[in-house]
């Protein structure tokens, strides 16, 4: 949480009101002296000019705020930033089944999803890591987490369809324990999928409740064309289509926190990919700023050591 680190140090701040209040006293008690004096030249001496005196209240307050950034620094002040340091991980769960074969996008579906992946790896900021989850009729792993974009890339290039069902809950699922693999560092998962959940071990339920016990935001994205898309034929001569279950992956989205994307072409595709890198929100983490008060601090010792020594110095 966003706060002062190290707060003890700011009961020093109390100097300030004390040596303002000495600087007033001292100053009030010099013009009495002098006043009660009898010799106008010690007077005119001791309570000099009023430019010269308003000159040296802007020293001393200058003084004053040095000391007051100084405090606030060695406080260690914290605010909430950018997370900058660590980045994000990006685990894309890409579905390999065998309806992704199909060819209502160009070349076929896993080819131009395999391109937009790659699109998308290359717009991330380069501390972002990812990792990347293949699954069909079970689920694995096709890319380590890695800050190497060019190297999962060439994971993703080697993807090969497979004849399997479709286990979107198993490619979840290891999605989120790989994203678990490296704690305390803000992780979301893009899921693709152009089937319905027909496969596996794992229920798609209850691998949004790891999704959302682990705080992981799901973005997923529908694969599929309007129109139905003829996969094949059963023994018996009847076509089979691809069927997209539009309703499991929008409620997968909205119960961890991410969105829906409805995919109808590769050039869509590419579009919904591309969006999908600016909707990946960095976490912000509390960062130290002692160092700006520090700097700002010397800053001002700088200007008074000018003030008072330099060619436009104030006090002669």
């Amino acid at each position: 949480m966003s706060g002062f680190y190290e707060p003890a140090w700011l009961f020093a701040l109390l100097l300030i009101p004390v040596l303002a209040g000495v600087y007033w006293y001292i100053t009030r008690k010099k013009k009495q002296e002098a006043i009660a004096f009898s010799r106008i030249a010690f007077v005119k001496s001791a309570l000099g000019d009023a430019r010269k005196s308003k000159r040296a209240h802007i020293l001393f307050i200058v003084a004053l705020a040095v000391i007051g950034l100084l405090v606030i620094g060695l406080a260690d002040p914290h605010i909430p930033l950018e997370q900058t340091k660590e980045g994000t991980n990006v685990i894309l769960v890409l579905d390999i089944s065998g309806s992704m074969q199909a060819n209502d996008y160009q070349p076929t579906r896993i080819e131009a999803a395999k391109t937009a992946a790659e699109q998308l790896v290359s717009s991330l900021d380069p501390k972002d890591s990812v990792g990347v989850v293949t699954f069909q009729s079970g689920a694995t792993t096709a890319a380590y987490l890695s800050q190497d974009k060019d190297r999962v890339k060439e994971k993703i290039g080697a993807i090969e369809p497979s004849s399997g069902e479709t286990a979107i809950g198993d490619g979840l699922a290891l999605g989120v324990d790989m994203a678990q693999s490296v704690p305390n560092k803000k992780s979301v998962i893009i899921l693709l999928s152009d089937g319905v959940n027909n496969a596996g071990v794992i229920s798609p339920d209850e691998a949004v409740a790891l999704a959302k016990t682990a705080g992981i935001p799901v973005f997923t994205v529908g694969l599929g064309t309007t129109t139905p898309t003829v996969l094949g034929y059963d023994w018996m001569g009847n076509p089979q289509y691809a069927q997209l279950d539009e309703k499991t992956l929008q409620s997968i989205a909205d119960q961890t926190g991410g969105k829906y994307f409805k995919s109808v072409d590769e050039r869509t595709l590419k579009t919904v990919y591309s969006g999908l890198s600016s909707s990946i929100v960095h976490e912000k983490e509390d960062t130290s700023i002692r160092d700006w008060f520090f700097a700002a601090a010397l800053l001002l010792l700088i200007i008074e050591f000018w003030l008072r020594y330099g060619r436009g110095r104030i006090i002669q």
